[in-house]
Order: C-alpha cells, then sequence, then structure tokens
C-alpha cells in the first residue's frame, strides 16, 4: 500500500492524537491538506508507525491505553491558583490514596473527584479509573503525587512528578514605570582588548554604559555554546547546546589566576592574543575560527597555571550544582576534540561502555572543558553586578534559541528527546517566500512529559542564572512548530502542538525562581489566542514597527500598539533603518535570488512603505519636510516611544549608523549572516570604549530618553 492508499481517516485520527497538524491556513488565509507522506514521515519521527492501515489501527489502540499502563500520569503540571484534576489507573475494585510531597518533605491530600469512566481490559488485566485534584494553593516547586494502592490484601506505591507553576509571572516590580534598553550582538562589539570578537568584558562595559545612560537592559544574542574546535557554525542561533555557554566570550586576562602567574606564563598569553586583537580593529566578516584558537591556546595556559585552594573549592561546588549535564557536555567536548564533530558509531551512545572508557581517559580534558563553564559564568555574573550597579533595572537580558545543531551535544546527551529525521522550520510567510528550514531536531512532546520537562528546565535554569530578562525566540516553539521531514522543501511540513500549559509553566516557574522577566517573540504566523494566553501568564510579547501595519498596509498609530509587548523599530532579520529606508533589503535579496515577485515590483513597494512611514511621522509632529538619516531613525524611535509598551528595544547598529543586516533568512554561505562587524554608515568599525562619545548613539539616546519622560507628562 502506498502512502496515497492509507486510509484519510485513519491517519487523521492517529495524526491527531499526537498532535500533528493534518490540515492549516497559510500566511495568505489559504487553507493547506497535509499529505499522507509527509503525515507519515513525522510520525516515524516519533516512534510511530503509520505505513499501513494495519499499523495505523494497532498504533490507535496503543496509544489509547497508553494512560491507562501506569498507576499516576508521568508528569502533572498544575497551576498553584486552581485545583488541577489528574487520573489514576488501577485494577478494578482496588482501592486507593493519592497525597502530594512536597519538595520540602511536606504533605497533602489530594481530593478524589466522580469519575464514571467504565473499567476497561488492558493487556489482559481489568482496570478501573479513579480522578483526583491537586489542591488549590500549592507551593510553587517540583514536588510528587504519591499513591498507595490496596488490592487483593497487598499494597502498593507509586510515584510521579508533579510541578507547580505561577499562573502569571509577577514583574511588575522590575517594570515600574516604562524601561527602554539596548539590543546588541555581542560577538560584534568589540573593543581595542577584545580577541577578535565580543566578550564578557565588552558585556560589562556595554552594561554599565548604558545603565548610566538611562537604560534598563542590554540584550544581547544567544550566548549559547557553539563547537568545541574549528570551524564553528556561525549562527548563535544553531549552538550545539542551549544549556551551556559559548567559551569564546571569555575575555582570558579577566581571570583572576591571570594576576598570580609568572612572567613567562603571561608572555604566552599575550603573545595568543596579539594577532586577533588587530582583528577587532577591521571592518572584515568576523572570524570565528581564529579567535577561538587564539584564545583557547591561551585559555589551556590560566588553567594548567592551577588555581588556589579557595578558587578550586568554588569550581567543585559548580561542578556539583550542574551536576550530570555539565560533565556529560564536558566530555561531549573532549570526545569531539579527540574526534572531530562526527564522533565514531561506537561513541554515539552516551551511556554506551565505550563513552564511559573514554570518560575515563579523557578526564584531564573534561575537566578542563567544565573549567571554562564555571569561568563564563563567573563573568557573566559580574557583568550582571556591573549593570545593575550602573542603573539598570534589569540588566543584562539573555536570548534563548528555538532550536539546537542537529549533531551537537544536546542531541547526544539526551537523544530521547528529539525527533530524528526533522527539521525544524517556518512556512511562506511575506518576508520568506519560500519558507525556512533551520536544520534543527525538535523536542519530541511524548518524551518531553515522559523525562518530567528536564530538558527544559534544566537549560531555562541555566540562562537565567545571571539574566534580568530573557528572550524567546520564536515562541510558538512551546506551542507548535512548523516540522520538515528529512528530503522534503519547507513547504511540504505541518505544525506538531507541544503542551503548551506544561511548557510555559515550567518556563514561568523557572522564570520566578530567578526572578527574570520573559519576552516571547511572536512575530510571524500566530494564532491571536497564543498572544492572549501569553499575556494572561505574564509574558511579554514582541512588537516591530514595520510589521506593525493596518489592513490596508499603513502603520498603525502609536496608540494602536500593544500594551504587553517589547516594541522596537525593526529586527537582527532586517537591514537596520537607514538600510530599510533605502530599500536595501529589496536589493540584498534580488541579489540573492530570494525575491518571487519582479524586483521593480519590490522596490514599488518599499517606496510606498517609506513614503507611508514618513507621513506618519510627520502627522505625529516628529519630523520635518526634509529630515536627515539621523532624524528620521531618531523620529522612528520617538514614536515607538508614544507607544503603550511597557519596554522598549534599541538595536545599537540603529544608534551608531550602520546600514548592513546581521542575517538574511533563506541563506547559508551566500552571505556573511552572524559575521557583520560593528561599523557606522561609513563602515567604519566602531568599538566599545568608542561608544559613549559616538555623536549618532548620543543624539538618538538623548532623543528617547526626553520622549519617554514627555509621555509620563
Amino acid at each position: 500500500m502506498t502512502h496515497g492508499e492509507v486510509s484519510r481517516h485513519l491517519i487523521r485520527a492517529l495524526a491527531d492524537s499526537y498532535g500533528v497538524a493534518t490540515d492549516f491556513w497559510d500566511f495568505d488565509g489559504n487553507y493547506n491538506e497535509v499529505s499522507n507522506a509527509t503525515l507519515i514521515a513525522v510520525l516515524r519521527a516519533m516512534g510511530v508507525d503509520a505505513s499501513t492501515d494495519e499499523t495505523i489501527n494497532h498504533e490507535l489502540q496503543m496509544r489509547s491505553e497508553r494512560e491507562w499502563r501506569t498507576v499516576l500520569p508521568s508528569c502533572t503540571v498544575a497551576r498553584n491558583d486552581r485545583e488541577t484534576p489528574f487520573q489514576v489507573h488501577i485494577p478494578h475494585g482496588a482501592t486507593v490514596q493519592v497525597e502530594v510531597v512536597t519538595d520540602d518533605g511536606g504533605t497533602f491530600g489530594a481530593r478524589q473527584i466522580e469519575d464514571f469512566t467504565e473499567p476497561r481490559v488492558v493487556d489482559g488485566a481489568l482496570l478501573g479509573q479513579a480522578s483526583f485534584t491537586v489542591p488549590e494553593g500549592m507551593p510553587l516547586g517540583y514536588h510528587k503525587l504519591r499513591a498507595r494502592v490496596e488490592h487483593e490484601g497487598a499494597t502498593t506505591e507509586a510515584d510521579a512528578t508533579l510541578i507547580v507553576t505561577p499562573t502569571r509571572l509577577d514583574v511588575e516590580d522590575q517594570l515600574a514605570g516604562r524601561a527602554w534598553g539596548m539590543m546588541a550582538q555581542l560577538y560584534s562589539t568589540r573593543s581595542r582588548e577584545s580577541w577578535g570578537i565580543g566578550d564578557t568584558a565588552d558585556l560589562a562595559e556595554m552594561g554599565s554604559l548604558f545603565g548610566e545612560m538611562g537604560a534598563d537592559f542590554l540584550l544581547v544574542n544567544p550566548l549559547h555554546a557553539a563547537e568545541p574546535i574549528e570551524p564553528i557554525s556561525p549562527s548563535p542561533y544553531l549552538p550545539v547546546t542551549r544549556r551551556f555557554f559559548n567559551p569564546m566570550y571569555i575575555r582570558p586576562e579577566d581571570i583572576r589566576e591571570v594576576a598570580y602567574m609568572s612572567g613567562p606564563q603571561r608572555s604566552l598569553v599575550t603573545w595568543a592574543s596579539e594577532n586577533v586583537k588587530k582583528m577587532s580593529l577591521e571592518n572584515h566578516p568576523i572570524d570565528r575560527d581564529s579567535a577561538w584558537k587564539a584564545k583557547r591556546e591561551a585559555l589551556e595556559v590560566i588553567y594548567a597555571a592551577g588555581r588556589s585552594q579557595l578558587r578550586q573549592r568554588d569550581f567543585e561546588r559548580f561542578r556539583e550544582i550542574e551536576g550530570e549535564g555539565l560533565e556529560d557536555f564536558a566530555l561531549w567536548c573532549a570526545l569531539v576534540e579527540k574526534y572531530g564533530i562526527e564522533l565514531p558509531p561506537q561513541l554515539l551512545n552516551v551511556a554506551s561502555p565505550y563513552v564511559a572508557r573514554e570518560r575515563r581517559q579523557l578526564q584531564e580534558r573534561v575537566d578542563f572543558w567544565a573549567w571554562l563553564q564555571w569561568v563564563m559564568d563567573d563573568q557573566l555574573r559580574k557583568a550582571q553586578d556591573e549593570s545593575r550597579r550602573a542603573g539598570m533595572r534589569i540588566g543584562i537580558s539573555h536570548d534563548l534559541a528555538v532550536g539546537v545543531h542537529p549533531r551537537g551535544a544536546d542531541v547526544w546527551m539526551i537523544p530521547d528527546a528529539f525527533a530524528k529525521g526533522i527539521g525544524v522550520g517556518a512556512p511562506p510567510d511575506m518576508y520568506n517566500q519560500q519558507g525556512q528550514n533551520w536544520s534543527q531536531p525538535p523536542w519530541r512532546p511524548d518524551t518531553l512529559e515522559e523525562m518530567d520537562y528536564a530538558p527544559l528546565r534544566d537549560m531555562a535554569r541555566t540562562v537565567m542564572r545571571h539574566a534580568g530578562l530573557l528572550r524567546v525566540d520564536h515562541i510558538m516553539g512551546l506551542f507548535r512548530l512548523w516540522w520538515i521531514p528529512q528530503g522534503m522543501s519547507p513547504t511540504q511540513g505541518t505544525y506538531v502542538r507541544f503542551n503548551h500549559e506544561a511548557m510555559v509553566g515550567v518556563l514561568l516557574l523557572e522564570a520566578h525562581l530567578a526572578g527574570v522577566i520573559v519576552v516571547g517573540e511572536d512575530l510571524g504566523t500566530v494564532e491571536p489566542w497564543v498572544r492572549e494566553y501569553l499575556s494572561e501568564r505574564g509574558i511579554f510579547g514582541t512588537s516591530v514597527f514595520w510589521f506593525e501595519k493596518d489592513d490596508a498596509g499603513w502603520p498603525i498609530h502609536p496608540e494602536q500598539f500593544r500594551s504587553d509587548a517589547m516594541v522596537s523599530v525593526d529586527t537582527h532579520d532586517l537591514p537596520p533603518a537607514a538600510g530599510y529606508l533605502a530599500g536595501e533589503h529589496v536589493d540584498l535579496r534580488e541579489s540573492l535570488g530570494l525575491l518571487v515577485k519582479p524586483v521593480e515590483e519590490m522596490h514599488e513597494e518599499a517606496r510606498e512603505e517609506r513614503e507611508r512611514v514618513m507621513y506618519r511621522l510627520r502627522e505625529h509632529g516628529l519630523v520635518g519636510e526634509n529630515p536627515s538619516e539621523r532624524e528620521i531613525v531618531e523620529a522612528l524611535h520617538q514614536f515607538v516611544a508614544h507607544t503603550p509598551a511597557p519596554m522598549i528595544q534599541v538595536s545599537l547598529v540603529n544608534a551608531v549608523g550602520e546600514r548592513r543586516a546581521q542575517n538574511q533568512p533563506g541563506t547559508d554561505q551566500e552571505y556573511p549572516n552572524w559575521r557583520i562587524p560593528l561599523a557606522d554608515g561609513t563602515e567604519q568599525v566602531v568599538l566599545v570604549e568608542d561608544l559613549a562619545k559616538n555623536p549618532r548613539l548620543v543624539s538618538l539616546v538623548n532623543a528617547l530618553n526626553d520622549e519617554i519622560e514627555a509621555t509620563r507628562d
């Protein structure tokens, strides 16, 4: 039987039971049915055989019996302000008592409620179902459900995870009044002491400077770890792990042990930096490979110099806290260092005896890679402290990428969490008319629940440890993701739904524990109820000036913007304001073959868009008849300052007059994505230590501060 001959009603039922969409509405409002071939491939990636009607019927039965095969649900996620029902499955005629055991050892009784579900035979045994509720007002945290079952004179116990989350994230204290902040691509913002790439010292310097200038936060690109050896993927949105950080951002000279090194040892560090420091002064594509090779050599010297007993104890405590996850990540780095990114087949299973042997043999290298994470953690903490001391109410803000490298550490460490043979992406929309495939394997919704959402909570906890705000890239990924089977185009994918109540709840719990604001990037195709749901849970959305238009294509007025979002003029996937106003995004996409409309038509649309923007700015008294480029850019930021949005984001590239886009979606090697150093409109490099006196930046910040102050009156 071919894919087309599989009964449509059967495969639709099976797909729906696993949260796989069988149809969808596209960006243009057109209805689309997902092909059987796509559904079969997506279900296969979740370990489900949908190749024939016979296997589909078997899988449907197994799916319907799944929850009956365990006494308690594998993981229950509840809100703290309401009762949450859950089901218990026991032998028919047995009695059961259920209680909640909190993380501090306390107990609460779970109340039984009516359940008239008929008993059913599963695996030859007659089972019954009873329903209970998690009590309202439970303390936030990670607890347990415990069931005691009595049947035919025997007593058995079963435990399962209970996660109690806040209904709403309370961030009023951090956002008393409006907040504005700068957004910078850290790798591109370099100083004279940078090793060819921006680092934690530059981060602290910017946090201190912008704090003094009135900013409340500094948002940077994802700092997730990249490959430990060259070649290194330039995209910060394609990391090998989202839990740990990229040691490329370490400033070697700021490590405490350097001050106590001998002269010859310090000379080795200095010599390693000489050539790459020169790169920071040049407007050439950022060379991560050279920068990391030089920095790694210096870090090896610093590590070998040793630590005081106090510092060694601090390092050991850090390893204890991070636990197995850090040890496995450090081992993966050591293995890649030895064998390359394509590990030998016998080393692909983290639990294999071959890996255990390598762990013993590579212990010294494992220690080194773990040490790098400790150093990075310490420098990030100091950057956050400097930012807060400078007056920032929120401080350093991190960005969470949507996925990971298909051959990276996360996939190796927790393979059961990921779907195989699938890439995550996006269907076609007005800005990416061929769709996108980000080549990242998605988490599996079913195994995430079985793992008590540990991959999500471990990742969130680490990323938010020294942050004041977390931006979640493509937050729709907590609700649904566009899955593209291997070998198919982005147009042939489909949506797969996640348990958003659980995913959002876990994220909110970790944010609450860390005292962090959460902002979701909710651009593109987003169902209206999702934005309402996120707002109700205390997660802010994202508003971008260029995308906020009415039905006729005109920019909406400031008062029409959302009051529950972070607002900005543009994004890193578009040229900065100066370049966009000049229509450079059309020229760039045309030169790269990304347009599906004639270039003349696209230029005409861009010209009309600019005219409407200028009309709107004049209408609100923000520009005169012949404004300069600087005045227009400032007016755009003054415009968004008039919106009711509680947070305003200013891109550093706009502040210094840069015109080049950091990233062009739909390209790989055709454009130097994520390798553009910070420069001004004349393509002169702008260094971190020169920002305080940069006339365009100072002028823009003053204009924005004045406008925000005026809106308070």
